[in-house]
């Protein structure tokens, strides 16, 4: 039997709500790793171990752990049988020693922890007993701050696991213990990784898309289904809501000025947002907008628009810039998806010179030219459903 010793950190912190997070977080890895045949999942002291007999499952095992929020790292080892009255490390020596690593190294050190403090040796006296047995067969010597190899022990009675290598997690906050919040996504590269940022701090995302048909193409659409598709891959099941908003943005042209138009659009689709976010029972809407990045984005257009609705607004980039935001986009794996020519909604009928410090009462005064529940209504009637699940294709549903 092969075992992965599975680490947390934050929810470590959580005090009285700890148990709480600690549950989540293994009906996560349960459901996540539920394709894979005979792999056992469960709480142990302080950690989750994951339990399997086929070694060849390991390369997807592990890909998949990497996408579990609230995971620091983890560490595929082996074990042995130990009671806690068992001062003698024999058995223990003599296994590590047998499976340590065929590559080359100069220096190695020994990291030990007890689970339980009821084990007779301290985690320093192991560390010495298993670093002189190692030392004694292979000749390498010990570097306490800069090893070439660090062997992992972990003492958790009835078994001491033990490994020499360690895979990072991507930290954060198990998925779902953040509530539900709407991810505003267009296809671009900085609405998936806003996105990514709620997810990793708990939150399970419902994506809305707003499309430019019938004066644009389904490109756009595409890339959001591939973009939904990839995140999917840390939440296991999402919701993609495809809302028209082409006839929209022809009625704001129709009755509105120029310079003012994003405004107006941005804020027609929070409305439409937050009505979606109702039937979710979401908190907060999402948004990809970095501070002055683009003529929707400066403080006074962001206030505005944040008025026309009383939900929160969150905007995890808020503080990036591109440079950042791309980098973090590449290491998700959307980049190369959101580059891909389009045009969507947010190109279509922009005025060549937008208004960036729009006034609250010239808005409310330019609004009063639209039928806006008229649009939001418009708007929802015409809205398909999308729901996606880490192990199955696509599902198309009726426009709800």
């Amino acid at each position: 039997m092969l075992h992965v010793l599975v680490h947390y950190h934050e929810l470590a912190l959580k005090g009285g709500n700890r148990k709480h997070f600690e549950y989540r977080l293994v009906h996560h890895l349960r459901g996540a790793l539920k394709p894979l045949a005979h792999v056992h999942v469960e709480a142990l002291q302080g950690r989750i171990r994951i339990s399997f007999k086929d070694d060849s499952v390991w390369p997807r095992l592990q890909e998949q752990i990497r996408r579990v929020f609230g995971i620091v790292n983890f560490s595929l080892t082996r074990s042995i049988p130990l009671a806690y009255d068992q001062p003698d490390l024999t058995a223990l020596k003599n296994a590590i020693v047998a499976h340590l690593p065929a590559y080359p190294y100069a220096t190695f050190r020994v990291s030990a922890k007890r689970a339980d403090k009821r084990f007779v040796k301290t985690s320093m006296d192991v560390e010495r007993e298993i670093g002189a047995a190692v030392a004694d067969h292979t000749g390498k010597r010990v570097n306490l701050s800069h090893p070439d190899l660090t062997i992992l022990v972990e003492l958790v009675p009835p078994y001491a696991y033990y490994s020499c290598q360690r895979d990072a997690g991507p930290g954060g906050l198990p998925t779902g213990t953040g509530g539900r919040v709407i991810c505003l996504i267009s296809g671009g590269i900085d609405s998936p990784v806003a996105a990514y940022r709620m997810m990793k701090r708990g939150c399970k995302a419902v994506f809305v898309h707003f499309h430019g048909r019938p004066y644009l193409s389904r490109v756009s659409e595409e890339k959001v289904r591939d973009q939904v598709a990839l995140l999917t891959k840390y939440q296991l099941h999402s919701r993609l809501y495809f809302v028209p908003f082409g006839d929209i943005q022809s009625q704001i042209v129709i009755n509105t000025p120029p310079p003012v138009r994003v405004v107006l659009y941005r804020r027609l689709m929070l409305r439409i947002a937050s009505r979606i976010a109702e039937q979710e029972e979401a908190w907060a809407l999402t948004t990809g907008d970095s501070l002055g990045q683009v003529a929707s984005q400066t403080p006074e257009n962001i206030s505005v628009i944040n008025e026309a609705t009383s939900l929160p607004v969150l905007r995890p980039l808020i503080g990036m810039d591109k440079l950042e935001i791309t980098q973090q986009a590449q290491a998700l794996g959307s980049f190369e998806t959101s580059i891909e020519p389009d045009q969507d909604c947010c190109t279509l009928f922009v005025p060549k010179h937008p208004q960036t410090r729009c006034q609250l009462p010239h808005i409310l005064k330019v609004e009063q030219n639209l039928d806006i529940p008229g649009l939001i209504h418009q708007s929802l009637q015409g809205k398909e459903l999308l729901t996606f699940s880490h192990a199955e294709k696509v599902a198309r549903s009726a426009p709800p």
